[in-house]
């Protein structure tokens, strides 16, 4: 069989692999709560409250959606057109046009190019979360986050740019192959390397104080079966008000993260409510369920950049000869930010699913419907949430059940319905 023919066969077996994993895996089953009990949950919240956090994202949506629009379409205008491809070239030129050179220059620069186009929109953001007072950074600051995060993809991407066209240099036949067997590796090291390197970057952790609080987190972590190796603070409120606590690390290394402005802004036991729904995710081994899929997912893409490689007027159109040269790395960011567009809602459904799993996790594990109901009213309040957004925007990119559906899941709970 020749290397398009294996190909077809191992894209097929990808493609089945990833829909039993999500369909195993991510509790697809999991029905909303109730319309009924999501209305009246509306009605007990204050109008001001909804009306603000309503405000706030109207403001947010010709950033966020024009940022998504000019990107896709500065994607499309550099990978469908020769633009990409003799930027990568020129790029490469004062280094004798060395595939090196191209692949990791080349590709830096035109994923810069795309970043910075973008960049007035995301200044644009950062005026509305400080207009909104949301936002605790100035300019300064900002800058500084958005220098970091820029280095830390720079280091990925070289990483990942120099051993994906290393791989279609030495082995032009069967890169596909080795290229999906190393992006579904790369998917599992940064699922269990970010956390470790990447969070110390934008974040300064201490030990929370010895207290009943604390005692009380690992407590409730042990009752669970999933013990943690501390209890931190993270320094949010170095840069924001929002309020949010996580699980981070696995095995020896987990360890629950609490932001200082949930500390600061809710009470003990609401605190208690929002780590029971991130322990869920742990007890859950959703971050595995995660790395499975992403790596799945990004398996299944290599093999189908392969296959793309064969549409010959994609290739003309790009002003390449081979989807797999450094020259079309354009082309592939061009693909790459369709399939992003288009999978959206699909990754939404998921996440939806998975956090409202955790949501009946933590009212199990604490038993107390009543302050999990009220947490989820002040998560929306502090972070000016839309408590029951536009279906339209709830199903492209909500990642999360809105509030009035999860205080509704808390009252269904508290009947016995769930």
């Amino acid at each position: 069989m020749t290397p398009r023919g294996w190909a077809v066969v191992v894209f097929g077996v990808l493609a089945v692999a990833l829909a039993v994993a999500v369909l195993v895996l991510v509790p697809l089953h999991r029905p909303p709560a109730p319309r009924a009990d999501q209305v009246a949950a509306l009605r007990t919240l204050p109008a001001d409250q909804v009306a603000a956090g309503r405000a706030f994202h109207s403001a947010l949506r010709p950033a966020g959606y024009g940022s998504l629009l000019i990107g896709l379409v500065i994607a499309l205008a550099l990978g469908l057109t020769p633009l990409g491809a003799r930027l990568i070239e020129a790029v490469g030129r004062p280094f004798g046009g060395n595939w090196v050179a191209q692949a990791i220059l080349g590709g830096i620069v035109v994923v810069l190019v795309a970043d910075l186009l973008t960049l007035p929109f995301a200044a644009w953001r950062h005026i509305i979360l400080v207009r909104y007072e949301l936002s605790t950074q100035g300019w300064g600051g900002w800058l500084v986050d958005l220098l970091k995060g820029y280095a830390v993809s720079a280091v990925i991407g070289v990483v990942a740019l120099l051993g994906f066209y290393a791989i279609t240099h030495f082995a032009p036949r069967w890169w596909w192959a080795w290229g999906a067997a190393g992006a579904a590796a790369l998917v599992v090291l940064m699922s269990f390397v970010l956390p470790v390197l990447v969070e110390p970057v934008f974040n300064r952790f201490t030990p929370m104080a010895d207290g009943p609080l604390r005692t009380e987190l690992i407590q409730l972590a042990r009752t669970d079966g999933v013990p943690v190796r501390d209890v931190l603070v993270a320094d949010a409120s170095r840069r924001t008000r929002q309020v949010n606590a996580y699980v981070s690390g696995l095995g020896p290394t987990r360890r629950i993260v609490v932001y200082d402005t949930l500390l600061t802004e809710a009470a003990p036991p609401e605190v208690v409510s929002v780590v029971a729904h991130e322990l869920g995710h742990a007890k859950d081994r959703d971050v595995l369920t995660g790395t499975l899929i992403g790596a799945l997912g990004a398996a299944l893409g290599v093999v189908a950049l392969f296959l793309l490689g064969g549409w010959t007027s994609l290739l003309r159109a790009a002003g390449v000869t081979s989807i797999a040269e450094p020259r079309a790395f354009a082309l592939l960011l061009a693909v790459a930010a369709v399939v992003g567009v288009v999978a959206s809602p699909a990754q939404a459904l998921l996440s939806r699913h998975t956090e409202a799993r955790a949501d009946a996790h933590a009212l199990a594990l604490t038993q107390d419907p009543m302050t999990f109901e009220a947490m989820q009213a002040r998560l929306s309040s502090v972070n000016l949430g839309d408590p029951d957004p536009p279906r339209w925007e709830y199903l492209y990119a909500a990642s999360h059940p809105s509030t009035v559906e999860r205080m509704a899941a808390a009252r269904a709970y508290a009947r016995g319905e769930r």
